[in-house]
């Protein structure tokens, strides 16, 4: 057996790993043995791997982590691989890099390179990318306090995108990606020997672009964007632990450019997500807090559905297995509370956005917010950023304000370097002039 001197709260949530809720047979609701009033219980969805969902790029990082239906660059393969067929530029390249949870871990972050190019068609797009994350350094000991290993635990992901147009207006995209995830370095726990967690997952994606609207005497562009990402196997650590979701997760939103005049213009943009993974059931306990298992050793579900199943019924289980508030009476009967089972799926949906200032195509001010149900994850924040553009180049910088008390994402930097290729010089060469 072993311990880890690092935050356990911080690789627990790297692990993902699966937790019992604690639930009580006995008359009344089942969250007062935890002190949680009904309608209030946590019930976090946990997955592995969930360094995926991390906006990795500066310019939606300050616009509340939201971007599926921004202009195209060529970060879009994180939000939405569809954006690509619509570049305007043949071709980018982009580097973010963000210390991650820096109020908890001094040495965690995460780099991201991506990448496109158009194709001679002009309606079709290839790009890729590469997605790492660095757990820092963690020293693993043995029940005694003994040092067994130092390791530096790391994950990473690499995506193939391409995208293409289907009209002037409409277009689709897909991106496949292999996940690798190595927290323990192969060290046995418990007589079991662990391994790096794998997976090999694809997003589908759709986007819709009017760039001819008016308000008023003002040209305008309007956008929406569709991503249901990490479609994927299940991963586990070991041969012999259970095996978790990956973050399968459902984006959605508009986005709106108005060209206030000659030098200005604004977009506003706003994302809906959801995970399309298992929600945790409430499980029966006895008088002693022990989870309560049947003949056949599963555990008994006062509410909700099983967790363990395949993907495909994790996906379209997940909009309606939210156990909601469970009562026991006097005669040992469960009941749920009418309407709580709707109200937890609702409280499931994460929603983020904000809005973007640009003067002469050069400067860029943005802002944005996060917001996440308190008993789902109570994720709350603010999101500045700034951005300048000049030639091929361009640098953007975001920063994160929590407005929950101790929120180990407070004060978290972006910062992201990008190349645009708009294809002028091949052009020059071969006599061609706009």
């Amino acid at each position: 057996m072993t311990s880890v001197t690092r935050s356990l709260a911080v690789l627990g949530t790297a692990l993902a790993l699966p937790s019992l809720m604690r639930a009580q047979v006995g008359t009344g609701c089942l969250t007062e043995l935890s002190g949680q009033e009904c309608g209030k219980r946590l019930n976090t969805i946990t997955t592995a791997v969930p360094f995926l969902m991390i906006g990795p790029d500066s310019r939606s990082g300050g616009m509340g982590d939201a971007g599926v239906a921004l202009p195209a660059d060529a970060n879009a393969i994180h939000w939405n691989p569809s954006k690509l067929a619509f570049a305007e530029n043949e071709g980018e390249f982009s580097i973010s890099v963000s210390p991650w949870l820096r109020n908890l871990v001094p040495d965690m972050s995460l780099a991201y390179l991506a990448g496109f190019k158009k194709l001679k068609n002009k309606r079709s797009a290839i790009g890729g990318s590469l997605r790492y994350f660095n757990l820092g350094s963690i020293t693993f000991t043995d029940i005694n306090g003994g040092v067994i290993r130092d390791f530096k635990p790391a994950e990473f992901a690499v995506d193939v995108a391409f995208a293409q147009q289907f009209s002037d207006r409409f277009s689709g995209g897909i991106a496949l990606r292999y996940i690798n995830s190595n927290l323990t370095g192969g060290l046995n726990v418990n007589g079991a020997n662990t391994k790096a967690g794998q997976a090999v997952a694809a997003d589908v994606s759709f986007f819709y672009h009017k760039d001819d609207m008016t308000l008023g005497d003002r040209d305008a562009t309007f956008a929406f964007g569709l991503n249901i990402s990490n479609i994927g196997n299940r991963m586990s650590y070991s041969e012999t632990s259970r095996v978790d979701f990956i973050p399968i997760n459902m984006r959605l939103g508009p986005a709106l450019t108005v060209e206030l005049d000659e030098y200005n213009s604004i977009t506003f943009n706003a994302d809906i997500n959801k995970l399309l993974v298992p929600t945790p059931p409430v499980y029966f306990q006895d008088s002693t807090g022990t989870p309560v298992k049947d003949d056949q050793g599963n555990y008994l579900i006062a509410s909700g559905e099983d967790p363990n199943r395949g993907v495909a019924a994790g996906i379209f289980g997940s909009f309606s297995d939210a156990p909601g508030d469970v009562y026991v009476d006097e005669n040992g009967a469960v009941h749920v509370t009418p309407g709580s089972r709707f109200k937890e799926e609702l409280r499931e949906f994460y929603f983020g956005g904000g809005f973007e200032y640009w003067y002469a195509k050069q400067f860029a001010f943005r802002t944005g917010y996060f917001w996440e149900h308190a008993t789902k994850g109570n994720r709350k924040y603010f999101t500045v950023g700034l951005g300048v553009r000049y030639s091929i180049f361009s640098l953007d910088f975001s920063y994160l304000i929590a407005n929950t008390q101790r929120s180990p994402l407070a004060n978290t930097l972006r910062f992201t370097l990008g190349f645009k290729f708009d294809g002028k010089a091949k052009k020059k060469a071969e006599g061609v002039t706009e």
